[in-house]
């Protein structure tokens, strides 16, 4: 046993041990505060460098490229993490800029690149136990932006990187008038099987002239965000897309997690196609820059707690949802973009709405 697990039994003893790891570090007592203790000291002993230093030992892909903040254009760089999945034989880097606190992987892909990364047969993944319960993720996270998603009739959505076209089988449910794109040209085909009235089409926005038209009421990005190498570029686009009082919803991890504090290279969140990573301290200057005017912000408490269908008791449920609305707001990130004053006005309410101004 190691160390670490021997002063954990001994602290904790054993009654946490049926709870799992990624609820247990937000409701053994103490937990949070080691946690962030671990954290800034992680940060006071990683090296910050220039950003010539910092190609001069670090190996470049073939597809990859040296970049620098995309969201304050700091060229220094802090190396933090390496995650390594050895079994898939994948690795790359994970800094963070000094200046903002972004943090990125860097080596990161070229854009012109990317579509290679979805290339052979990722539906597989988006369609194998990844999404076993994504439609139940999708549903809860829509509820927690209410009453946006309550009724689609007579609205326009647009499903960026619709995948197997889960949610777009939502959105036609709920009566939207939905399209979506995606890299992945297996996945847009599977997308359509499924679907009724909405439709799936392969590459960007712009090479579909329907959607290039604009004019929609709902944009959504459901596990997008961070495999975006050009987040600014999409942003601003994003924006252009949407009619006057429309709103852009961003699921994504959350990289302010004190999974992530917790676990380093081991976290969840990096995984082999995720190339940023974003928090409640980040996200705002993406969008702040690209033409938004205001964000809100949903906790995320796990899907298991919000659907009812945890084993854990009330007390520890209600100390789970007080460490995550006091601390890091949970594992995933989940936003609400306004596109202007009009949007905030008509879907705000009873939501803890940012201005960006």
């Amino acid at each position: 046993m190691s160390a670490r697990r021997v002063i954990s039994r001994v602290v904790y003893g054993s009654r946490y041990d049926r709870v799992p790891w990624g609820q247990r570090i937000y409701i053994r007592p103490g937990e949070r505060f080691v946690r962030e203790l671990q954290w800034r000291l992680r940060l006071r002993r990683a090296p910050v460098m220039t950003l010539q230093e910092y190609r001069e030992r670090t190996p470049l892909g073939e597809i990859e490229e040296f970049v620098s903040c995309h969201l304050c254009g700091e060229t220094r760089q802090q190396p933090l993490f390496q995650p390594t999945d050895t079994r898939r034989g994948w690795s790359y880097q994970v800094v963070r800029c000094p200046a903002c606190g972004f943090l990125y992987r860097n080596p990161n892909i070229r854009p012109e690149r990317l579509g290679e990364l979805y290339a052979n047969s990722y539906s597989g993944f988006l369609t194998g136990r990844y999404a076993a319960n994504r439609q139940r993720r999708y549903r809860l996270t829509m509820d927690a932006f209410n009453p946006v998603f309550e009724i689609g009739r007579g609205r326009r959505l647009l499903d960026f990187g619709c995948g197997a076209g889960l949610f777009l089988e939502l959105a036609e449910q709920r009566g939207f008038d939905a399209v979506g794109v995606d890299l992945s040209a297996d996945s847009v085909d599977m997308a359509n099987e499924r679907l009724t009235r909405a439709r799936a089409h392969f590459g960007a926005p712009d090479d579909v002239p329907e959607i290039a038209a604009g004019g929609f009421d709902v944009i959504t990005l459901w596990s997008v965000l961070a495999h975006l190498p050009r987040p600014l570029e999409d942003f601003k686009r994003f924006r252009d897309l949407l009619a006057p009082g429309g709103v852009l919803l961003i699921l994504t991890v959350n990289a302010a997690s004190l999974q992530l504090k917790a676990y380093g290279s081991g976290w969840n969140g990096f995984t082999k196609n995720h190339l940023m990573f974003y928090s409640a301290e980040t996200m705002p200057a993406l969008l702040r820059r690209s033409g938004f005017a205001a964000v809100a912000f949903a906790p995320f408490y796990g899907d298991t707690i919000e659907a009812g269908t945890t084993k854990l008791p009330a007390s520890l449920q209600e100390r789970l949802r007080r460490n995550v609305e006091t601390g890091d707001g949970g594992n995933m990130l989940r936003a609400l973009a306004f596109a202007d004053d009009e949007a905030v006005g008509r879907w705000g309410g009873g939501l803890r709405v940012r201005d960006l101004d």
